[in-house]
């Protein structure tokens, strides 16, 4: 079994909040001292990303959402041409 995401996260959490020296942080969790920094890079290099993610996926939920009431408006368009024609109001 490998290492989790929440585990390495766990580790690089402790190693930043500078509690415990790398040393005590890895005899704890039983990883090598030079991972713990590595995960704490990590966490530190890569954890704007982590916040611009959230915004992502709303952008993109909105935009699928917009496209499906564009086509609902379409659709409802061609409704009401459809009947105008029927009922003669299409001059």
């Amino acid at each position: 079994m490998g290492v989790t995401s929440d585990f390495k996260a766990k580790v690089a959490i402790a190693a930043l909040k500078g509690n415990q020296t790398a040393n005590e942080i890895a005899s704890e969790y039983k990883v090598h001292v030079t991972q713990v920094n590595t995960w704490k890079k990590q966490l530190i290099t890569h954890a704007g990303e982590l916040f611009g993610r959230g915004s992502d996926k709303q952008q993109a939920e909105q935009e699928q959402e917009a496209s499906k009431l564009y086509e609902q408006i379409s659709r409802l368009k061609v409704e009401v041409d459809w009947l105008k024609k029927k009922t003669g109001h299409l001059g």
